[in-house]
């Protein structure tokens, strides 16, 4: 049984389907969740549905904002941080050589730097208690790479390795940082793909189809628990066969 009863969790991409997923698979648990992201609407959606949610609205690239965002969290929480689930990205594809570099700077800002100043900030809440989980949403692309996406799989194997090299630093500590990357993900996205080209895509996956976003929820779930503790610095792969590490 997946237990998370009275754990302090923050999501960061509440609003998106993975994030919503990771919500309610989360919440099930009895846990206390600081929700956020940048959406007023969809925020406001996720209060009404779960009355027992805190929501903070927040930009993750407002980089200057970021410590005082943990300790707004902190408070919340009663200084007590157990979990951290680095869930918000964006894109912006485009060929390498047409790629400008705010296009660039944008994507790796926002993934790799905005995830790398929010769980730094939250591993110093989490050093005092000498306990806690980082779990980062990667993406299959920042194993595998993908044509128009240069900066979005770089900005997600580096979150891989930097969650390696946090492993390592904050072990004895018992803090554990691992990721999840999800491949293809049903999502307003895939809906919109041509059915040539959707086949096209399920034939590159063993398992011939594309995978929920509860399938990446339940693994986040499982990391979230006490049925992980002896597990740090793995990457957990949720792409239905499509790239073996």
């Amino acid at each position: 049984m997946i237990n998370l009863k009275d754990l302090n969790i923050i999501l960061t991409g509440a609003t998106g389907v993975i994030g919503t997923a990771i919500l309610d698979k989360i919440i099930s648990s009895e846990c206390n969740v600081i929700a956020t992201g940048t959406n007023e609407l969809k925020l406001k959606k996720i209060q009404d549905k779960y009355k027992n949610v805190n929501i903070l609205q927040f930009d993750i690239s407002n980089h200057e904002k970021i410590e005082d965002f943990v300790e707004d969290c902190s408070k919340i929480f009663s200084n007590k941080i157990h979990i951290l689930i680095n869930n918000a990205g964006v894109t912006q594809d485009n060929l390498s050589i047409r790629m400008k570099e705010d296009e660039w700077k944008k994507v790796i800002d926002i993934n790799l730097s905005s995830t790398f100043l929010i769980t730094k900030n939250v591993i110093k809440k989490m050093l005092k208690e000498k306990n806690g989980k980082v779990i980062n949403i990667t993406s299959v692309v920042g194993h595998s790479g993908n044509i128009g996406q240069a900066n979005y799989a770089a900005s997600k194997a580096g979150i891989i390795g930097m969650s390696k090299s946090l492993a390592l630093e904050y072990g004895k500590k018992n803090i554990k940082v691992n990721c999840v990357s999800p491949g293809f993900i049903l999502s307003e996205m895939t809906k919109k793909i041509s059915d040539d080209h959707t086949e096209l895509m399920k034939s590159r996956i063993s398992l011939n189809k594309f995978g929920n976003p509860e399938d990446v929820a339940n693994v986040v779930a499982f990391l979230s628990s006490n049925l992980s503790d002896y597990i740090t610095g793995e990457t957990i792969h949720v792409n239905g066969g499509m790239y073996f590490s």
